[in-house]
């Protein structure tokens, strides 16, 4: 009889679950990186779809088309050998072989997942949280990187992307009326086209152009860069950063991850950004990722206040995030899932999930508005909300009601604010990064 294949799993470990605003409503491991998410890199090195994540609570249901599935740790069972993986290790090796018993993953010596022989039980909850508390076993080493933090991200995004056109992709011819300079190399994917008048520098690294991509010229793309399936860049100047499927961009972007399906069509600055999926940025959206006194950056987390150490540091946007013409962001602004923020006045360095409003006027989005713009957003686009994801956006609609009411959530002086995030309890914290102070106190 021939060998069970191995299963694969990802899990979000403590860290994961508090990656606010993306881990309100999908699992980590469908975030993007360099060319790919994280768990696309696990299915390709164990050669092995990943059946599913695990999440928690908050994000059951999760059942995005193009995803991997949350399910219960419960119903994955004893049989059969099985792979867990933590959905921040991002890995870069070729596919690996597996060990014939049981281990222990690893990324420079820290425990990533492990590999679980048939009959054996899974590890608890709190180990999944805290994989240091299953150090022992035979250590299995892999190649990769174990991301720390959502900015942890954007800071290594141009080295995974360079190391993934490397790997994944061939060089393609140059297109007639393009210029690319440099010899780091230029990648097609079936039906992408770039037009005549776009420069293409390679110097710093490579660039792909996925499926049915397309650049309108005039425009300068600056690798490494990697412009995902069905996108499109209307002009403008996009450097070092990763666009992903469906997303339609001009202006000036760089160092940034756009997950997917999102809208920046005009001008603008977007810098050492996160922005999440179906977000549409306004004409003229811009992102401060300097402070004027070139400190490091301070970001909001549900923890409270974190210095990243980090000079730059730009914006992170959660899924269905929408702002209006001529909006400002300040250094390290967090705006929460579902939020609509508009008016020209800058909003404050921590936007509550599902907050509406002008500068720090902020009130609640109610759920069923909220719901109804977001189907028609992606209807637009073919898609429609699924039954799963739906719940999960309400589940964060309600855990973020506590965070909505409290006035001092947002202040970038140094006020208290909270978390929404998978159902926590309010914590002090609050964003300090911002560079110009321009953000004040909201209403409830």
């Amino acid at each position: 009889m021939p060998e069970t294949p191995p299963r694969l799993h990802l899990f979000d470990d403590a860290p994961a679950r508090a990656w606010a605003p993306f881990s309100d409503c999908r699992p980590v491991g469908e975030l993007l990186f360099g060319c790919t998410t994280t768990r696309a890199r696990a299915e390709r090195a164990f050669g092995r779809p990943c059946e599913g994540h695990l999440s928690g609570a908050a994000l059951a249901g999760f059942d995005e088309p193009d995803s991997a599935p949350v399910v219960e740790a419960s119903l994955i069972g004893m049989g059969g050998t099985r792979i867990l993986l933590s959905s921040r290790c991002a890995l870069f090796g070729p596919p690996a072989r597996l060990p014939a018993g049981p281990s222990r993953l690893t990324v420079d010596g820290r425990t990533v997942g492990w590999v679980v022989p048939d009959g054996a039980p899974l590890p608890d909850e709190e180990v999944l949280l805290d994989p240091v508390r299953a150090d022992g076993g035979e250590p299995f080493e892999l190649e990769g990187v174990v991301l720390e933090a959502p900015w942890d991200l954007v800071r290594r995004n141009p080295e995974a992307i360079a190391r993934d056109v490397g790997r994944l992709f061939e060089r393609s011819p140059t297109p007639d009326g393009v210029h690319v300079l440099g010899d780091c190399g230029l990648s097609l994917g079936a039906g992408a086209t770039i037009e005549p008048g776009v420069v293409v520098d390679t110097r710093g690294g490579p660039v792909r152009l996925d499926e049915g991509a397309r650049v309108e010229g005039p425009a300068r793309l600056t690798g490494p860069l990697y412009v995902g399936a069905g996108s499109t860049v209307f002009g403008g100047h996009v450097a070092t950063s990763s666009i992903g499927p469906v997303c339609k961009v001009r202006g000036e972007i760089a160092d940034s991850v756009l997950v997917g399906f999102t809208n920046k069509a005009h001008d603008g600055y977007l810098g050492h950004a996160l922005v999440g999926r179906w977000v549409n940025l306004g004409a003229f959206t811009t992102n401060s990722d300097l402070k004027n006194n070139y400190g490091a950056v301070t970001v909001w987390t549900p923890a409270g206040p974190v210095d990243t150490g980090l000079m730059k540091v730009g914006c992170f946007l959660g899924d269905h995030v929408k702002t209006g013409i001529g909006t400002l962001l300040n250094t390290g602004t967090v705006i929460g899932t579902g939020s609509n923020v508009f008016g020209g006045a800058m909003p404050p360095t921590f936007v509550p999930p599902f907050s509406w409003g002008s500068g720090a006027a902020l009130t609640e989005y109610r759920l069923d508005r909220f719901l109804q713009v977001a189907e028609r957003a992606m209807g637009r686009r073919g898609h429609e909300l699924t039954g799963g994801v739906r719940s999960i956006l309400e589940r964060a609609w309600h855990a973020a009601a506590a965070l909505r009411a409290d006035g001092s959530g947002g202040r970038s002086d140094g006020g208290h604010g909270g978390t929404g995030v998978r159902g926590a309890a309010a914590v002090p914290g609050s964003a300090l990064g911002g560079g110009s102070g321009a953000s004040g106190r909201r209403t409830s």
